[in-house]
């Protein structure tokens, strides 16, 4: 009798643990898989089983090494499992056709099972695993100190839409430890993300040690800080090694960038012979572009490039090697007598033709190592090498004109996929290089430009996000301008673009904070949003708040102090009935809270309008001026050079190729009194004044970006003067306005009147 009621405990047991429960699985995976079937059941997943593999390749069982150390299980075995009793990694046969990173995925009573035909497709399919179970298996443990884990029950097959799906990071600017770029790999491998962009050298660092040339470790791989003291660091060959397997034991190939002929002033003043004057140098320890770059008419450059790429491409085992080419002045090679000879020798008609024969020596060599280059899109310049992959950062015009030649590209535009850009407004976030790109828009990313057609299409290996880090001096740092924004490309160059959807996103983003908390990874918190960062009314105000992570609190206070200390939980509109200054932040479960915000609410007095007489001249006064100026004001010492009449809102058909300023006058005529807002875009500075209240300062240099502000406005004309200077690069002006049932538009001809001949004949 007792052997039967033990039998029938071990059977009920084991029907305990792998039964289904009927719960409704809450899964969230990032990036979206192509196909996704959820049963509303939980699989009580046993932990004390091993991971069967179906063959003894080898990067198979560093998968199920990888699984068991995430999972607490410690071991595996070859060969086809008993049914129901563990997780069960199958490699099949490659077959035609079959993209060789896709998988399957199938949870159930029976088990779990990865089938792929590559150890990496099987590397994805635990990746997706690991986000059906709970986030603590991110943590430094994995899942310890349990027996079963619940799983729900899934059928997944997917693949990645793009080949290339990247992720890069500059240790030029900055130098950062070995086991932080074993971390980064890490957040590259939970995305499945397959390309680690390693950037190693730099005007301002060499990182990587090259045994023939010491000297560009001892002396390029440091630079002289304001204060005398130094700065720098390198990476020894050994550690290259180490990090180039670490990263293949997350299925990620790295790719070095060794850059020139530009972006290489730390080499240089090791070795100041290889420049067009002979130095000497200082490792640069400002930002931007130097003039002095390698000697394109040496030949002893040549020989010292290619000294160095062959100890790096002993390094590194991935086809691709980068070798810049970007941001290359002309200056040096335009007086040097060694690169005029070359190019006369060469029958080159320019210097941007040199450039293209130094980018084709290096490709030729290269292919003589079983290497392909890559290059930023300046080496279309003077002509593109034969076998070259272009890497577009400049917008997108570089890509799709590499496209269009039949040559590879790897889409990387500032305006998506530059995650040095701020994330939000510029007052709450750390010092960054300018621009601006938050989540969504890094979401809204299309890498296939719609210009080309289907065959050029294919030359679009997919995409990466690139973090630059003149101003990310911490690893921390680097952690929060990298994430969230990675997990919003991670998806764009993964899941096909039809089950993108940025609601559905931030849902799944909810759990995906989880993991990075388990990860302990230092995560930007998206910060409370309203409409806009100051508000007019004139009776009372309803402001509404939302945050991108959907799970986290809004804690905020109306008096000015510290949310953190004395904020409400923010659950409904706030209303407000007086002048206030609102300060908020978002809280995560874990603790971990946004940077604060501040947001200002005034109530105002209705500005009085005015009649104009019936012969009021329609359009826009403007006044041109000449010069650079660093702010609006700066005009009002300035004779204006022009002046004209314009119909909208916007810059002049004329203005001059060099630094401007331009202000604009008139009427605006209000047809139904109440609060409007106005949108004022610009590159470089501007401001908005209606009346005698300044609307919107957005004065002094900066990229294109938007301000608004509001202002209550009474029936009748209102007179406005709008500035502007462009100082120097790109130029640009928009205003829009809304409000009293009037959505976002530009304001309506109709709607202004010029100062000439206007005659104010009373006020409202």
């Amino acid at each position: 009798m007792k052997k039967f009621v033990s039998l029938f405990a071990v059977l009920i047991l084991i029907a305990a643990v792998w039964s289904c429960r009927n719960e409704t699985p809450d899964v969230r995976i990032i990036p979206q898989p192509v196909m996704l079937s959820i049963d509303p059941q939980m699989v009580n997943f046993p932990l004390n089983k091993p991971i069967y593999t179906s063959s003894n390749d080898s990067m198979l069982l560093v998968a199920a090494g990888y699984l068991g150390t995430k999972l607490g299980i410690h071991g595996y075995q070859i060969g086809v499992p008993n049914p129901g009793k563990c997780i069960y990694l199958k490699m099949v046969d490659p077959a035609p056709g079959v993209n060789p990173e896709s998988y399957t995925l199938v949870t159930d009573r029976k088990g779990i099972m990865i089938q792929a035909n590559s150890a990496k497709g099987v590397f994805y399919g635990i990746q997706t695993l690991l986000q059906l179970l709970p986030p603590e298996v991110y943590g430094d443990v994995g899942i310890t100190r349990k027996s079963y884990v619940k799983v729900p029950k899934v059928s997944i097959q997917d693949q990645p839409r793009y080949a290339w799906r990247g992720m890069h990071l500059d240790v030029g600017r900055h130098f950062y430890s070995v086991e932080f770029i074993k971390k980064y790999i890490d957040m590259l491998a939970m995305h499945k993300m397959n390309v680690f962009h390693w950037h190693l050298t730099e005007d301002q660092g060499w990182r990587i040690e090259i045994k023939k040339y010491p000297r560009l470790t001892e002396i390029g791989s440091l630079r002289k800080n304001a204060d005398g003291t130094t700065y720098g660091g390198f990476y020894t060959q050994e550690q290259v090694k180490e990090v180039v397997a670490y990263a293949a034991s997350r299925f990620i190939d790295v790719m070095p960038e060794i850059e020139m002929p530009g972006h290489s002033v730390a080499a240089l003043a090791a070795y100041p012979e290889l420049s067009c004057t002979g130095g000497p140098f200082e490792v640069r320890s400002a930002w931007g572009v130097s003039e002095d770059v390698y000697c394109a008419g040496k030949e002893s450059t040549y020989k010292f490039v290619q000294d160095v790429l062959s100890e790096v491409i002993a390094l590194f085992p991935f086809k691709y090697l980068h070798i810049g080419g970007d941001e290359c002045p002309k200056t040096r090679w335009a007086k040097c007598p060694d690169c005029q000879r070359r190019m006369k020798a060469g029958g080159m008609k320019n210097e941007m033709e040199l450039q293209s024969y130094f980018i084709r020596r290096m490709e030729t060599f290269l292919i003589s190592k079983n290497r392909s280059l890559v290059g930023w899109d300046e080496i279309l310049e003077g002509g593109l090498a034969p076998e070259a992959t272009v890497m577009s950062w400049r917008g997108e015009a570089g890509g799709i004109e590499a496209a269009r030649q039949g040559h590879d590209v790897i889409m990387s535009p500032t305006d998506y996929c530059y995650f040095d850009f701020y994330q939000g407004d510029r007052r709450y976030e750390p010092k960054a290089i300018g621009g601006f790109l938050n989540l969504e828009k890094v979401y809204s990313y299309e890498p296939t430009p719609a210009e080309l057609t289907a065959a050029e299409g294919k030359h679009v290996l997919g995409a990466q996000g690139n973090v630059w880090t003149e101003y990310i001096s911490t690893e921390k740092q680097v952690e929060y301008m990298a994430l969230p924004r990675m997990s919003a490309m991670a998806e764009v160059v993964w899941s096909p673009r039809e089950l993108r959807d940025y609601e559905k996103f931030l849902f799944r983003m909810e759990r995906q904070y989880e993991r990075f908390d388990a990860m302990r990874i230092n995560y930007r918190v998206p910060t409370p949003v309203t409409t806009a960062d100051s508000f007019i009314f004139t009776d009372t105000l309803s402001l509404d708040f939302y945050t991108a992570a959907q799970n986290a609190e809004i804690l905020y206070t109306v008096d000015g102090s510290d949310p953190q200390v004395s904020g409400k939980v923010y659950s409904e509109p706030i209303v407000l009935k007086a002048n206030a200054t609102i300060k908020a932040v978002s809280r995560m479960k874990s603790g971990r809270t946004s940077a604060m915000v501040e947001i200002s609410a005034e109530k105002q007095e209705m500005l009085t309008g005015m009649q104009l007489s019936a012969g009021e001249i329609k359009g826009i006064d403007y006044d041109l001026y000449s010069g650079l100026f660093k702010s609006t004001i700066d005009m009002d010492s300035q004779k204006s050079v022009s002046r004209g009449v314009m119909t909208s809102f916007g810059l002049p058909e004329k203005v001059p190729s060099k630094p401007f300023g331009l202000i604009m006058r008139g009427y605006i005529k209000i047809e139904k009194p109440g609060v409007y807002r106005f949108y004022l875009k610009s590159d470089d500075g501007s401001t908005l004044t209606i009346g005698s209240r300044e609307v919107i300062n957005h004065d002094g240099e900066h990229a294109p970006t938007e301000k608004t502000g509001e202002t209550a406005l009474g029936k009748g004309w209102h007179m406005y003067e709008l500035r502007y200077f462009d100082a120097g690069g790109a130029k640009s002006l928009e205003l829009n306005w809304s409000g009293m049932g009037i959505a976002k538009e530009p304001v309506p001809a109709e709607k202004l009147a010029s100062l000439t001949n206007a005659i104010v004949m009373m006020a409202h």
